[in-house]
């Protein structure tokens, strides 16, 4: 993937596939472009309000403006334990809505056996060792006011993995790929499925 360009067509083509109750966990360094993953998705799905990173105030709803499902957009980077997600009662809405929660893993698969695990890694950062980061998550001093992530880098080549967990993604984990393919090779992706976490198959495109 060679800029947010893309990305941006990679979260609409995911959309396509997405249905209420659907979990997505997304994972990356801070300007990885995880806010403008879910920005392109809220506008495929057809979601109201503007879309930005939800730092402080954890957890925002988006309803439809049409008869899709809502999207709650969770930042979880300032969640201690898993405890305190749970506080936030996302149970009451995973059901009706398509959740993203950013900076989840490790928190947030308390909320479905069934999810999908979304890491997007900036090429420079397969390279580069995570504590040379230059600008950390504590050093962001507001909500995010831009189109993209902080600092996010519109040429920087980008990495996405896709870990479906459950049985529910099984088959759509190929249909997505099916898809991905027609954008024409834009997108590179390795594929896992099974509720373990094992790596099932790899596709990069």
């Amino acid at each position: 993937m060679t800029s947010l360009d893309q990305m941006r067509a990679f979260a609409e083509a995911l959309a396509g596939h997405l249905r209420a109750g659907d979990l997505l966990i997304l994972s990356g360094n801070l300007g990885a472009g995880k806010t403008t993953f879910t920005q392109s998705l809220g506008r495929a799905l057809g979601v109201t309000g503007r879309i930005t990173s939800p730092t402080f105030v954890i957890a925002r709803e988006h309803p439809s403006s049409g008869d899709g499902p809502a999207l709650v957009h969770v930042d979880a980077y300032r969640l201690s334990d898993a405890e305190e997600l749970g506080d936030l009662d996302l149970d009451s809405e995973l059901e009706e809505s398509i959740t993203v929660v950013e900076w989840g893993a490790g928190l947030a698969e308390q909320l479905s056996s069934d999810y999908l695990g979304v890491t997007i890694t900036p090429m420079f950062d397969l390279a580069a060792d995570a504590a040379d980061t230059a600008r950390t998550k504590e050093e962001y001093t507001g909500e995010d006011d831009s189109d993209e992530d902080d600092e996010a880098d519109e040429d920087e080549r980008r990495l996405v993995e896709l870990h479906g967990h459950g049985s529910t993604w099984d088959a759509r984990l190929r249909q997505v790929g099916d898809s991905l393919r027609a954008l024409g090779g834009a997108v590179e992706m390795s594929e896992f499925d099974g509720s373990d976490g094992s790596a099932d198959q790899e596709d990069k495109q």
